[in-house]
């Protein structure tokens, strides 16, 4: 099941036409280093160009996919993206196609997840991931997420993923059981640059669509309901309820809860009044009386579960502050656009002061996350 094909593992363009030359790329900048004459090992050509190879190699190895799953017995659905679909926009808690024609989930205003590509076989949904990145470490967290809102909108399938990566990529053997990993020759999007520099220098063929009953759009898909903000308040105002400790570790540590910590990484459990975030923080300059820390229990990588803090001075200013295994404190900017500002926000409101909590109740939550994770390690 799901064995490369030579015609993908060679990178072979015979089957898929001059279709990579038809997407649209972000080429602005690379562009413009080109017009300034920037040497090709300097960093800023390196950095700009190897994301524009990135989008290059996801849609020529996504044009492959497309003709592999025609062939391929196993696969009944395909899901669309790019010029092969009808233009949808981006539709509210479901799977639907981005202004960019990427795959994405939203909530009303945010995208929560992108999928290069995404198939369904009769019992298993396969979400696929394609990077020329040679270390491949980072991709753990993010494959976490994905998988986890697959199992929650699609509970019928088993989740699993496909990796395409360039030969010589490392760290693979990290990649969970769920995991498939194939490897092609290594990507060169040279011609795609020297045609987009250049375009009366090709005469371009027409695009080249794939037709069968297997090949789907996302806003056809049937989705289990979930609705991102109205979970995360039931999970907030839960974990707090219980009548005798400040938080309940049973319902945190539930299988089905811990499938939600994988997608939001964090949950918001209360909040520190500005005097006690100062001892906590060593926060210095002057703050509103009434500005609250809101506090979380963030999920790292290695499962271990974390306090973290959010000051948010604005509506979309907002700083994160957390601690290494060393005790050292990091205080981070978070993206304004981002949905961590708009959870904070959405979260900070539904408090009333019922959540706040104190220095002592900060130890006893770290003791008990603590003991659980060496229990479970």
């Amino acid at each position: 099941m799901l064995d490369i094909s030579q015609s993908i593992k060679k990178l072979d363009e015979g089957d898929i036409s001059d279709n990579i030359y038809h997407y649209e790329y972000n080429t602005k900048h690379l562009l413009s280093l080109i017009k300034k004459g920037v040497d090709e090992e300097d960093p800023s050509y390196l950095s700009s160009y190897r994301s524009f190879e990135g989008e290059v190699f996801e849609n020529f190895v996504y044009e492959k996919l497309l003709r592999y799953a025609l062939t391929d017995d196993d696969i009944e659905k395909f899901v669309l993206k790019g010029f092969h679909q009808n233009k949808h926009k981006a539709h509210a808690n479901t799977l639907s196609i981005s202004e960019k024609q990427q795959i994405v989930y939203r909530t009303k205003s945010k995208e929560i997840s992108e999928f290069d590509a995404m198939f369904f076989t009769k019992t298993e949904l396969y979400f696929v991931e394609m990077t020329l990145v040679k270390s491949v470490l980072k991709l753990r967290k993010r494959l976490r997420k994905k998988k986890a809102l697959l199992e929650i909108i699609f509970p019928n399938y088993e989740i699993k993923a496909l990796i395409i990566l360039n030969e010589g990529a490392t760290g693979t053997k990290q990649f969970p059981d769920y995991c498939k990993v194939w490897f092609t020759k290594e990507f060169s999007a040279q011609s795609v640059l020297e045609y987009i520099k250049k375009p009366a220098s090709k005469t371009l063929l027409p695009k080249a669509k794939v037709k069968s009953k297997k090949m789907v759009e996302a806003h056809t898909l049937k989705l289990h309901p979930f609705r991102y903000y109205n979970t995360m308040s039931w999970i907030t105002k839960t974990i707090r309820s219980h009548k005798n400790h400040i938080i309940d570790m049973n319902f945190l540590m539930n299988p089905k809860i811990q499938r939600y910590h994988d997608l939001y990484a964090k949950f918001y459990i209360g909040y520190l009044n500005i005097d006690e975030a100062k001892k906590v923080l060593g926060l210095d300059g002057e703050y509103e009386a009434t500005q609250r820390v809101v506090v979380a229990i963030e999920k790292k990588h290695t499962d271990e579960i974390v306090l973290t803090y959010y000051i948010q001075l604005t509506r979309k200013t907002l700083y994160l502050y957390s601690f290494d295994d060393f005790g050292v404190m990091t205080k981070e900017k978070k993206d304004p656009y981002g949905i961590t500002v708009t959870e904070v926000y959405h979260t900070n409101k539904l408090m009333n002061n019922s959540y706040e909590l104190s220095i002592s109740n900060l130890n006893t939550i770290k003791h008990l996350l603590k003991e659980r994770y060496l229990q479970d390690n």
